[in-house]
């Protein structure tokens, strides 16, 4: 099997630190900005959340589409990353920044290995 898969979880895991280090480190104001004027239009927190983590997802969805040169890499990247964000903030699991970075890391490369094994002929 390729090693793709590998790749593919380890940029995702780079364009979330770029991501935060970009949005809490350079664009901080703006960032709590934005955050209530989205919150003003939608009127819910879990709306507001849904859209944040819409946005980060189509930032991962833009910087792995890039990097790979594939909107399919991208797309799936971005979801399955938006899903292992949802799921850990439903779930209540309390982790700090390397667990929270091992839990995608994890979850994110098996799913990209599934992907891969699918079209790998036996």
């Amino acid at each position: 099997m390729e090693m793709t898969w590998f790749y593919i979880a380890v940029f995702l895991a780079i364009s979330d630190e770029i991501h935060s280090r970009i949005m809490w480190g350079v664009f901080a104001d703006f960032y709590i900005l934005l955050a209530g004027v989205i919150k003003e239009s939608v009127a819910s927190n879990i709306r507001l959340w849904i859209v944040h983590e819409s946005m980060e997802a189509f930032f991962h969805f833009v910087i792995l589409s890039l990097v790979f040169l594939s909107l399919e890499i991208g797309l799936l990247a971005a979801l399955i990353h938006m899903l292992v964000d949802i799921y850990h903030e439903i779930s209540g699991i309390e982790l700090n920044p390397l667990g929270h970075r091992c839990l995608h890391f994890v979850i994110e490369s098996i799913f990209f290995i599934v992907i891969f094994a699918a079209g790998v002929p036996a």
